[in-house]
């Protein structure tokens, strides 16, 4: 049964078709988050440390980590990204357990991730194009970890799935000549926007069974890609990502967390209530305003594509005895519950008659 191990200083999480589907938290990279950008760029690493800490709280299994940062004061990312992948790993892994996986398309910030990480990483990624080939698969024998194969070429993405399962078939035939196994070769099969195709969630099932019963490698993909462009999400990977892992797929680059509540939107739902006539008791924090009308938390906690995954693992039996499932499930105990319960279990009986 094909395994691939992926480990931290002190943690192994494995990927396979019988092991708990693996979940790649995604939010440690400034693309599209102009923000992060601009604090990474001032030395300012306080977001980074957030995410690190509520994706691992959330259950994300491993942390994905770009630091793709076009700098104002400097462009040339070969430059500028290696050092700060370099911070970044060492961050990380200060604060939380969990493997690794250096993300970038610089090789040089690739090799700096590999050498500052502890453990055994996994690299993302190799595609099929030549030059990309021979950049990548030196450094993936050389630091001996496992490696994401994207299944494009020198030709681009492929709309045809027979196409894409060619180029990861020759990535992991490529990867041979360098001595490195199919166990170590974890395929993307590009998730296609299912908006734009209405094909894409059959096309990736499909893929991804033929991929593991002619090729034996395990998968992963850009989970949210599916929903790209269309309302309600979250909806849609809800229901792509168990399907997905009865297809065979065992790991997904997402974001685990539901992002908290803003001030905004807690300040016009008040408004609301406020208008229809309902009166809040005084003191009421803002946590249990958004909890009392469905609005989620103000802290960050795990989204429903971790629900979907983790009821996912229950029912393939990747859950041993529903542990996981139970504890994720188990309501928070509020401090000083018991003691508060038991006093008042104590006082609640019948008072007698004088």
């Amino acid at each position: 049964m094909t395994r691939t191990v992926v480990e931290s200083k002190t943690k192994t999480a494995v990927l396979g078709f019988d092991e708990p589907f693996c979940v790649i938290g995604e939010r440690i990279n400034p693309t599209g988050r102009k923000k992060l950008a601009a604090e990474l760029e001032a030395g300012d690493f306080s977001t980074v440390e957030k995410d690190a800490l509520a994706q691992v709280a959330a259950g994300a299994t491993v942390l994905d980590i770009n630091a793709g940062v076009v700098y104002n004061s400097n462009p040339n990312p070969n430059e500028t990204e290696p050092p700060l992948m370099r911070r970044i790993v060492e961050l990380v892994q200060g604060l939380v357990d969990v493997p690794l996986c250096i993300d970038s398309s610089v090789p040089g910030a690739l090799e700096a991730g590999l050498e500052a990480a502890e453990g055994r990483p996994l690299l993302n990624s190799v595609t099929g194009e030549e030059e990309r080939l021979e950049l990548v698969l030196p450094l993936v024998k050389k630091y001996n970890v496992p490696v994401v194969a994207i299944s494009n070429d020198d030709t681009g993405i492929s709309e045809d799935p027979d196409v894409r399962f060619a180029v990861a078939k020759t990535i992991v035939e490529r990867a041979a000549d360098y001595g490195i196994p199919a166990h170590d070769i974890v395929v993307d099969p590009l998730v296609m926007p299912i908006g734009a195709m209405a094909t894409a969630g059959q096309q990736v099932f499909a893929l991804v069974r033929r991929l593991r019963e002619e090729l034996g490698v395990n998968t992963t993909c850009g989970a949210s890609n599916i929903s790209f462009g269309l309302p309600n999400r979250h909806g849609i990977n809800n229901a792509f990502l168990p399907m997905a892992m009865g297809a065979g797929m065992t790991s997904a680059i997402m974001n685990p967390v539901a992002l908290p509540v803003t001030q905004k939107k807690i300040a016009e739902k008040k408004e609301a209530v406020a208008a229809a006539g309902i009166i809040l008791p005084d003191g009421m924090d803002d946590e249990t305003f958004v909890q009392m009308f469905g609005l989620g938390s103000t802290q960050p906690r795990s989204g429903k594509e971790m629900e979907a995954i983790r009821a996912a693992n229950l029912l393939t039996n990747n859950d041993p005895h529903g542990g996981e499932w139970i504890r994720s499930n188990k309501p928070p105990e509020a401090a000083g519950a018991e003691g508060e319960g038991a006093r008042g279990r104590r006082g609640g009986g019948r008072r007698r008659r004088a």
